[in-house]
């Protein structure tokens, strides 16, 4: 008998890890579908445009990876202090790095199998770490990573009552080298794309139920809430 061969949805997919994503996963025998906005018109801040776009995706799915986001929004790069702070630039953060996710999260979680063991992982930061904030600034974008990865932990507690062998994890890549990240790399060590998402497939592969609700590093390790 034939295997049934695994489907993954990557949405982002225009993106740097996006885009390496796509290719890995073709690579490794998934029939690859894909959204963005570049490609597709996909408005994640939009919820008739993500309802839409959600409508052209059947269920089934073994794989959903949200690789959207943005450090700098319409250009407004993060801020050095709270005296940067602004109501136009927090809410765009927000609508970018909270809102979005959590948009995907409520029409594309229900097409995940049921039939077998199914994993969505949406794309986060240890800067939203609260724990681990040591230094401050950036505030809009630590608030609005901190949100996406409290959605992330509600969405992944409802899933489990409604599909028990599904696995949805926040997950920080590490610093990976994309046109968003550059000028902010000062000498730290970074990855390029194609390196992160081996590691991102790697621990996709180790994901079991347990691990649902979690924030997990490239590594597979517990990152601090």
């Amino acid at each position: 008998m034939t295997k049934k061969r695994k489907t993954a949805l990557i949405i982002g997919a225009s993106g740097g890890i996006g885009s390496a994503l796509v290719v890995l996963c073709a690579e490794q025998g998934y029939k690859v579908l894909t959204l963005s906005r570049r490609t597709d018109g996909l408005d994640i801040t939009d919820e008739d445009s993500v309802c839409r776009h959600a409508k052209t995706i059947k269920g089934g799915l073994d794989l959903v990876v949200i690789a959207t986001g943005a450090l700098e929004v319409d250009g407004l790069r993060p801020e050095k202090t709270m005296q940067n702070v602004s109501a136009a630039h927090l809410l765009k953060q927000f609508q970018t790095n909270a809102l979005g996710p959590a948009l995907l999260l409520k029409y594309f979680a229900p097409k995940l199998t049921k039939a077998r063991r199914s994993v969505m992982i949406v794309l986060s930061s240890r800067v939203g770490s609260i724990g681990e904030n040591y230094i401050g600034g950036w505030v809009s974008y630590r608030a609005a990573k901190a949100a996406l990865n409290q959605i992330v932990r509600t969405a992944a507690i409802e899933l489990e009552h409604k599909n028990p062998r599904a696995i949805c994890i926040a997950y920080h890549p590490g610093t990976v080298l994309t046109d968003m990240t550059q000028k902010y790399l000062k000498g730290k060590t970074s990855v390029l794309p194609k390196d992160a998402v081996i590691d991102l497939m790697s621990v996709v592969d180790r994901l079991s139920p347990r691990d649902t609700g979690q924030f997990l590093d490239w590594a597979g390790k517990k990152a601090v809430w």
